[in-house]
């Protein structure tokens, strides 16, 4: 076996704060409820439980540093009787001798850590007390440090993982299905809920990482809405800027207006100007307590190419008919 202080990861002039802190640590990293495919766990654990017998027991640590105890806690040779030791004392380590009833020897099977027979029962507190101290309870049938199934390797959930989708605004507003590419390389397809906006987040329950012993992950999709060319979000409404010609304008007509339902007719009213807002009710997005409008705009455009009798007509409407639409800016 290797030295004891190597195995713990841990000076000899180590306290013994450090050395639990450094047994609690690799006993939950190498027990082998924890390390199941791996078919070392158990003489890696049954080393550790060792060291930590030896190390963690000062009158053992003691006699291990004397070099009186191998790193297995078994006596070292140190001579024979009748040659300047005493039976039951000094230099040997027969029954009476120095450390007697102090040492045991452990063995790992399927019923956990068990002393040999013979071993000293009740010698200060080993590392049976610290693992009960840190998986709780009484080890069964007080035989040796072993554990309850759920002790040691209990079902842990893994990550969540986040992932985004971008979509379009019609398929925000009425549901749909899409595809998403995770980070674990798996491609799954994803309902949209109607009326979804940017910004908040589809979970699928058992799509994220997974975990090496329980239930993977959920993964978290942050849905963002592609800018649409015509209509702009604004909560639960939608806007849009409605082109209307001069003459719409001016004298007034019905004209169509895209809607995400398909388009519907507006009258314009006779007089109308640029900036006016009209609001079509029930046009906008379904949300989960209501359905917003769409809000359109006028916005008057003129032709593309301006004849000669376009600008005639202006002229002459500017010199009968002037006005100023600036006055109310000074």
């Amino acid at each position: 076996m290797r030295d004891p202080y190597q195995v713990l990861g841990v000076s000899k002039g180590a306290n013994e704060a450090e050395i639990k802190s450094a047994y609690r640590k690799l006993a939950k990293k190498l027990h082998p409820d924890a390390n199941k495919h791996d078919p070392k766990a158990a003489s890696r654990f049954a080393e550790l439980n060792a060291a930590y017998e030896i190390v963690g027991d000062d009158e053992k640590r003691k006699a291990f540093d004397r070099g009186e105890i191998d790193a297995e806690g078994k006596p070292r040779f140190q001579g024979f009787e009748g040659f300047g030791a005493q039976p039951g004392r000094g230099g040997g380590f027969g029954a009476g001798g120095p450390g007697a009833g102090h040492f045991e020897s452990f063995s790992f099977g399927p019923d956990g850590f068990q002393r040999a027979p013979g071993g000293a029962a009740g010698a200060g507190g080993g590392f049976e007390d610290l693992l009960r101290g840190m998986f709780g309870g009484a080890a069964r049938g007080g035989r040796g440090a072993q554990f309850e199934p759920d002790d040691f390797g209990a079902p842990t959930t893994g990550q969540d993982l986040l992932a985004s989708l971008t979509i379009g605004l019609p398929e925000a507003a009425k549901g749909s299905k899409a595809r998403v590419h995770l980070p674990t390389g798996k491609d799954i397809e994803v309902k949209i809920p109607a009326g979804i906006t940017s910004g908040q987040q589809i979970r699928l329950k058992g799509q994220g990482y997974p975990s090496a012993n329980g239930k993977p992950g959920d993964a978290l999709i942050t849905i963002n809405i592609a800018p649409h060319s015509v209509f702009k979000p604004d909560g639960a409404d939608l806007r849009l800027d409605l082109p209307i010609t001069l003459y719409e304008a001016a004298l007034g007509g019905k004209v169509r207006v895209p809607t995400l339902d398909g388009a519907v007719e507006l009258a314009i009213p006779a007089g109308t100007n640029s900036g006016r807002t009209f609001r079509l009710k029930g046009k906008g997005l379904k949300t989960k307590s209501a359905t917003g409008d769409l809000l359109a705009t006028v916005r008057i455009v003129l032709p593309d190419q301006l004849d000669d009798a376009f600008k005639e007509l202006m002229k002459e409407w500017r010199e009968k008919q002037p006005y100023d639409p600036r006055k109310d800016l000074e």
